[in-house]
């Protein structure tokens, strides 16, 4: 059976211009695939124009859908109603992955059955088309709740969150991406990291485009008037998160996966068998 790794694009009215460039970095790591994977394309817009998802072609593997506005949190989060991976990885219209980014989010998870998460380096794509790496990307090697919340508190969080990669219960369980008005992708990391360890991948996964009219760009964005309470908010969820005691035990054995597809009536009967 084939495996999925579904990818979560939000995009709205207005935001389409880049979005056949993801499209073409999306459909070219299909062919870099793992054998027996295969790849899931969420596309949502934040809104109910239709306009955006007129840039990228009708193809099976392509899921596009709209909504409500509710901002790119509330985008990516409503895709899951849909999405059909075992894992999920966030990508934004205006960005690229880099050749093999998702073959080795793939294999970060196959090798670390236990962490519920992953995340890559990142190249900022600047306009003349140079690229510069992140200024304060770990190692490759496990990342601690304790190593991201430090660096968010001190305003030099390490990672892109938009280059994370997920286990889909773990997701779901946090409750995805909040509704938030800036920083859902900070803050979905440090509720991953609240209750599961995961992969740093020191070799860059996707290109972060650097243009005038990216979102983090415009002054609503860069001086967001209730950036206070955005941090405190954050910070709380992720705190309650990791007091509450629960941890991420990985995937879950593969007799019991099989047993959560039976009837109530043949689920007994297999225990009994197993017994």
């Amino acid at each position: 059976m084939t495996r999925i790794i579904s990818v979560v694009t939000p995009v709205y009215d207005g935001g389409e211009k880049y979005l056949r460039e993801a499209y073409e970095s999306v459909r070219d790591e299909r062919e870099r695939l793992p054998d027996g994977w295969d790849v899931q394309w969420l596309v949502q817009e934040d809104g109910t124009t239709g306009r955006p998802l007129e840039a990228i072609p009708s193809e099976p593997w392509i899921s596009p859908g709209m909504a409500g506005k509710g901002g790119a949190g509330v985008a990516r989060t409503s895709t899951l109603s849909r999405a059909t991976g075992e894992l999920v990885r966030t990508l934004d219209a205006d960005d690229m992955i880099t050749p093999g980014g998702l073959a080795r989010d793939i294999a970060a998870m196959e090798e670390h059955p236990e962490m519920g998460w992953c995340i890559s380096a990142g190249l900022d794509l600047l306009p003349d088309g140079s690229t510069v790496a992140g200024p304060y990307d770990p190692p490759e090697g496990p990342l601690t709740y304790e190593t991201l919340l430090t660096a968010y508190d001190q305003d030099r969080f390490p990672v892109v969150g938009t280059h994370l990669t997920a286990r889909t219960p773990l997701l779901l369980a946090v409750g995805a991406w909040p509704a938030l008005p800036a920083w859902e992708t900070i803050a979905v990391v440090l509720s991953c990291a609240a209750v599961s360890d995961g992969w740093m991948i020191q070799a860059p996964g996707g290109f972060y485009r650097k243009h005038p009219d990216q979102t983090t760009a415009q002054t609503d964005y860069v001086g967001i008037t209730d950036a206070d309470q955005l941090r405190v908010v954050i910070r709380a969820q992720a705190e309650a998160l990791r007091a509450s005691g629960w941890r991420w035990r990985g995937q879950p054995p593969a007799n019991m996966a099989r047993r959560k597809r039976l009837g109530a009536s043949e689920a007994q009967v297999s225990t009994h068998l197993d017994a």
